[in-house]
C-alpha cells in the first residue's frame, strides 16, 4: 500500500488503496478497467540480464489489462 508520503508526492493524482484476497493478476486487471494508468512494481533480482524480467502476475496484467500499464522496477 502506498504510504502517506507517496500520496503527498502524487500531487493532484488520485491514489486509490484497496485490499482484496485472491488472485492478484485477476484483481489488478479488473481494477484496470476503470483506471487511466495501472502502475505495478517488479523485482529487479536479475541484475545483468540482457532483458527485463517480469513475473507471471505482471505478464498476465500486461496481456489482459484494458488500461495502459507502467511496470516500475524496485530499486
Amino acid at each position: 500500500m502506498p504510504s502517506a508520503g507517496h500520496r503527498l508526492r502524487a500531487g493532484g493524482i488520485d491514489v486509490i488503496e484497496h485490499s482484496v484476497v485472491g488472485r492478484p493478476a485477476r484483481h489488478l486487471v479488473e481494477a484496470g478497467g476503470d483506471a487511466g494508468l495501472l502502475v505495478i512494481g517488479r523485482r529487479s533480482h536479475r541484475s545483468g540480464a540482457a532483458y527485463p524480467h517480469v513475473g507471471h502476475v505482471a505478464h498476465a496484467i500486461l496481456h489482459h489489462c484494458p488500461a495502459p500499464v507502467a511496470v516500475v522496477p524496485h530499486t
